[in-house]
């Protein structure tokens, strides 16, 4: 028995029963879920309807991450799955689906952040510095200025400042991994980081 997607063998709104009166057909068929787990990267093609191609991944461990405010992209590394508000199996089993929250390498970004700004971030980092333990690079004036330009709308959310000192940040995915063969999404900030950190405390506790 195939997977079938037909509603002839449903019955009516009403509940009265149809009368089934033709087989399954090929544009009725359905698919096992992928059920994408944390690992290297393996990809299978599905050929599908029309010749067009699906790309079912099997294996992810990296994507591209959106930072909203930002507006900066970078690859990162899929660390862990924290959160699936639909169903816990999916965080134990480690599955990627879309909406999971995940855990990703903070070191892109972070690297991003100190070029761009010119700071330091990661309340860690900075009590290094303070007690000398890092060198204090030395700046052209002109990357001074700019840095200075740069910096004057900056606004760092002090939670995102801790995760930066911890190495991991917190993001959703928005792509469909069983479907594109990939896991893109973007950084948790402001009140969603508030909301899902609530949750993962939340859950901690409860264990």
């Amino acid at each position: 028995m195939g997977i079938s997607r037909d509603s002839r063998h449903k019955r009516r709104s009403t509940g009265g029963r149809k009368a089934n009166l033709k087989k399954k057909r090929q544009y009725e068929l359905g698919r096992p879920p992928a059920n994408t787990k944390l690992g290297a990267t393996r990809v299978h093609t599905v050929r599908c309807r029309g010749g067009n191609l699906k790309y079912r991944a099997m294996k992810l461990d990296t994507g591209n991450f959106s930072w909203g405010s930002e507006v900066s992209t970078k690859k990162s590394r899929i660390l862990d799955v924290v959160y699936n508000a639909s169903n816990n199996e999916l965080v134990r089993t480690k599955t990627l689906v879309k909406n999971s929250i995940i855990q990703i390498d903070a070191t892109p970004f972070r690297t991003w952040y100190e070029a761009h700004y010119g700071v330091k971030v990661g309340a860690k980092r900075l009590k290094k510095l303070a007690e000398g333990a890092e060198d204090v690079e030395k700046k052209s004036k002109h990357a001074e200025r700019k840095h200075a330009a740069r910096a004057k709308g900056r606004v760092l959310d002090p939670a995102l400042d801790d995760a930066f000192s911890s190495g991991r940040l917190l993001a959703c995915i928005s792509s469909r991994p069983g479907q594109s063969g990939r896991c893109d999404g973007y950084i948790l900030e402001g009140a969603e980081l508030d909301f899902y950190s609530k949750m993962l405390k939340k859950k901690k506790g409860a264990k």
